[in-house]
């Protein structure tokens, strides 16, 4: 088959249609995809493009929604990037992240069987090359790229008996696989996932565990750092050195 002599998937799916409720009042005039990062102030989305071009992919679909026209006069049809980008707008009819992927599906903007999905609020230096082999060799529906640690968000605390405090640790790491916002799937995940939920689901709630049942999902274990960049106190929260490292990496003539 001709896909298993790429490299990486040739086509990624960028969910980048949400209101971005969490942002506000920024999100009250542009997308959240359009959010500046770093000292050249490029949008987010910007960041995630710019990291699948250099890895190879050649062909990036924008699921957008709230206020995409501002999305689609900045990135246009792709030129200045290096990239062929198209786009998927949101229909009530399809509705959530796995809604979304197939109303692109089922539009026609995907030629190959596997394709990446990329959640557009994460930063993550994953390398495409070393996961889709991964996938290839399980013949898998859908490999997740995954953090074996998670910090929590909030202080934990540890009871004893009668409800005395033995330990408390401010927002500590633990060891757990956590899905990043990264995945390759196949095609036919989403249509058997249509077969029996329609076109209103979700991935991770709805879909994955289907595969799951069916032995035909596989973990990407990734050990580098990672951002969501999913609520406004996470962005003002974001490590100044890291985005700085990226920024040079990825817009080096903007810094």
């Amino acid at each position: 088959m001709v896909y298993t002599l790429l490299l990486t998937p040739r086509t990624a799916l960028i969910l980048a249609g949400g209101k971005g409720r969490r942002f506000r009042p920024y999100t009250d005039l542009i997308p959240k995809p359009m959010i500046p990062l770093g000292r050249s102030e490029k949008p987010l989305l910007e960041y995630v493009v710019k990291m699948l071009v250099l890895q190879g992919v050649e062909n990036i679909v924008l699921l957008v929604g709230y206020k995409w026209r501002y999305i689609y006069n900045y990135f246009g049809r792709g030129e200045k990037l290096g990239v062929k980008i198209d786009y998927s707008i949101d229909d009530e009819r399809y509705s959530g992240t796995g809604g979304s992927v197939l109303k692109a599906l089922e539009e026609g903007k995907v030629s190959d069987e596997d394709f990446l999905v990329w959640y557009g609020d994460i930063i993550a230096e994953v390398g495409l090359a070393s996961m889709y082999r991964l996938h290839r060799q399980h013949d898998a529906s859908a490999t997740l790229a995954v953090a074996e640690r998670y910090q929590v968000p909030v202080g934990v605390v540890k009871a004893g008996r009668e409800g005395v405090i033995e330990d408390v640790e401010e927002k500590p790491w633990i060891g757990v696989n956590v899905f990043i916002g990264v995945a390759i799937f196949r095609k036919d995940a989403f249509r058997e996932a249509a077969e029996g939920l329609g076109t209103s689901f979700d991935i991770m709630g709805d879909m994955m565990p289907i595969l799951v049942r069916k032995s035909k999902a596989v973990a990407y274990i990734y050990d580098g750092p990672w951002f969501d960049v999913g609520s406004l106190e996470r962005y003002e929260k974001l490590r100044e050195d890291v985005i700085s490292r990226l920024e040079q990496k990825l817009f080096p003539e903007s810094i």
